[in-house]
């Protein structure tokens, strides 16, 4: 009896610490099972959001992102889901601080990177559905943002990817907009191609060779100008609004410069740097009002203006239809401001700060030589081979 007395009180005592270690034991374990059931649930969310993504798609619109029908890989419509989803994430789990505590910070800002990458991906894959899409058709409002046009045209040589990926590069941080690439060739090349897919950017690749008649001439050639009429005919045969800009690509963009012309009404205008003997082609400014132009050559043209100093409302050139550019070296630009009539110089909208900020400049990479031969016999199991396929 007196055994059982005095060895009770311990055993009693044996239990209590068991019962702890075991608590402690469970909280250890229900610790990684919360980070698993965090994990799980975030999975689930991913999926959802990709069903979700998938059946709102529209048909009848890929890389070609036509203004005929929206298609989610539009880049402002993707963006405004991907930030819209993220964020309501990011928030619930900054607010739930039992989870914050249970997981801790570090894995907490992982999870919620790697859900952004999931979200961002979906909005680059989104690009490849093509236009037999059988995805059922439901509107989209979510971006309410004016498209933008951007036609750029290109030409095989040593510098052509480089700029475009530079160009790239920029767009690729622009919302809602569209980028129609043209090459003045008789094929598309497979590079340029390739670029383009890989930005996720809307696009369009379409060629448009110059004419063999002006090729044959000598002196000064209107380069560019098939490419920039290809794309006018492009934006009259697919969009209805939204604000069209030649931008070439041997130049640097600043990203403001897209969101101060997607307001353009009819037509507007802004300083362009590194242009001409001057530096500088800009419309003249006096108190906020239109006076006149300031540019290197002048020549008699109405609109002494460079290439990337101007943007067309779409809905504007619609009304025209026989506006177009002219095959006249140096004075495409002007043609084509004055094919737009009705319409005048001091009808400019100017942007940039009333033409105070330089937002684009005229950079013009050096002109590179081709490039040797590569020595097959010497290189012909190496690396080269592959790279010298990248090189003109």
């Amino acid at each position: 009896m007196n055994h059982q007395s005095t060895c009770h009180p311990l055993s009693r005592m044996d239990k209590n610490v068991r019962k702890q270690n075991e608590a402690q034991i469970w909280a250890l374990i229900m610790k990684p099972s919360k980070k698993m059931w965090l994990i799980m649930l975030l999975g689930a969310c991913v999926v959802m959001v990709q069903y979700h993504v998938s059946s709102t798609w529209l048909v009848g619109g890929s890389n070609s992102g036509t203004a005929n029908g929206l298609t989610f890989a539009e880049p402002a419509v993707a963006a405004a889901v991907r930030e819209e989803i993220l964020q309501a994430a990011v928030d619930r789990l900054r607010l739930d601080d039992t989870v914050t505590a249970s997981i801790g910070q570090k894995l907490l800002r992982d999870l919620m990177i790697q859900l952004g990458r999931e979200l961002m991906s979906m909005g680059a894959c989104s690009e490849s559905s093509g236009p037999d899409s059988s995805l059922p058709e439901v509107p989209l409002t979510i971006s309410k943002l004016p498209r933008l046009y951007i036609i750029t045209p290109t030409y095989r040589r040593p510098e052509q990817i480089p700029e475009l990926t530079r160009m790239a590069q920029t767009l690729m941080h622009v919302p809602n907009l569209h980028w129609l690439v043209i090459e003045d060739a008789d094929n598309k090349t497979q590079l340029v191609s390739d670029l383009l897919q890989r930005t996720g950017i809307s696009h369009d690749h379409l060629v448009a060779p110059m004419p063999e008649s002006f090729k044959k001439r000598k002196g000064p050639k209107p380069r560019g100008v098939s490419n920039r009429n290809r794309g006018l005919d492009w934006i009259r045969a697919n969009a209805k609004s939204g604000v069209l800009y030649f931008a070439d690509d041997d130049n640097t963009y600043d990203i403001q410069l897209f969101e101060e012309i997607r307001s353009t009404k009819r037509v507007s205008m802004w300083p362009v740097g590194l242009c001409t003997k001057f530096g500088l082609s800009s419309p003249v400014v006096v108190n906020g009002s239109f006076v006149g132009f300031y540019d290197g050559w002048v020549a008699g043209r109405k609109f002494p203006v460079d290439m990337a100093g101007f943007a067309v409302s779409v809905q504007f050139l619609l009304e025209r239809p026989k506006a177009a550019m002219p095959y006249k070296p140096g004075f495409e630009e002007d043609g084509f401001l004055k094919s737009l009539a009705p319409f005048e110089p001091k009808e400019i909208e100017l942007k940039a700060k009333n033409c105070t900020e330089l937002l684009v400049w005229h950079t013009q990479t050096k002109k590179n030589e081709a490039s040797a031969p590569l020595d097959l016999t010497k290189y012909n199991s190496t690396n080269l081979v592959i790279l010298k396929q990248l090189i003109v």
